[in-house]
């Protein structure tokens, strides 16, 4: 599954969990559309806006001191935008409704943050490979496929080994 896929897959589970969201949308850090739900809203416009909020807000947390740029809540008078950073390639925007929770937007906000990071960056990975002739990726290291032989669960001994 394409990477762009399953972001929209997470997307689709966030706004389950919490059905005061009335938009999701995944960007890249340039301000270009990974994926989005949102209805009534135009994503390419947004996620130019969202990347452009990035960039102000970590130069504001960078000129106080305060490490690296996490979130960020606009309120409006009919409800809320957050935006999350999603590992360093990626960023997450909400809406939200006035009746939403912040605190459990929050809440979920940074846990699909970290998912979508999480997603961006297995992509990023597995498209930095050096790929093989016939256009499958290369190999892994000599680590990585020690690691990946290892049973996942161990069998238990049987009566007659005891």
């Amino acid at each position: 599954m394409a990477v762009e896929a399953e972001v929209l897959h997470e997307l689709h589970r966030l706004r389950a969990r919490m059905p005061q969201l009335t938009g999701a949308l995944a960007a890249s850090v340039d301000g270009l559309v990974l994926a989005q739900d949102m209805p009534d809203v135009q994503p390419e416009g947004l996620a130019a806006l969202t990347a452009a909020a990035l960039g102000v807000g970590s130069r504001m947390v960078d000129l106080a001191a305060r490490g690296e740029f996490r979130e960020l809540l606009v309120r409006g008078a009919d409800g809320y935008l957050a935006t999350y950073a999603a590992g360093p390639n990626a960023v997450l925007t909400l809406l939200a409704d006035d009746r939403a929770n912040v605190g459990r937007l929050h809440l979920e906000g940074r846990r699909s943050g970290a998912r979508i990071a999480e997603l961006v960056a297995a992509a990023r990975f597995t498209a930095d490979r050096p790929a093989v002739a016939d256009g499958e990726p290369a190999a892994p290291p000599a680590r990585e496929r020690l690691l990946g032989a290892l049973p996942i669960r161990i069998p238990p001994q049987s009566r007659r080994e005891r």
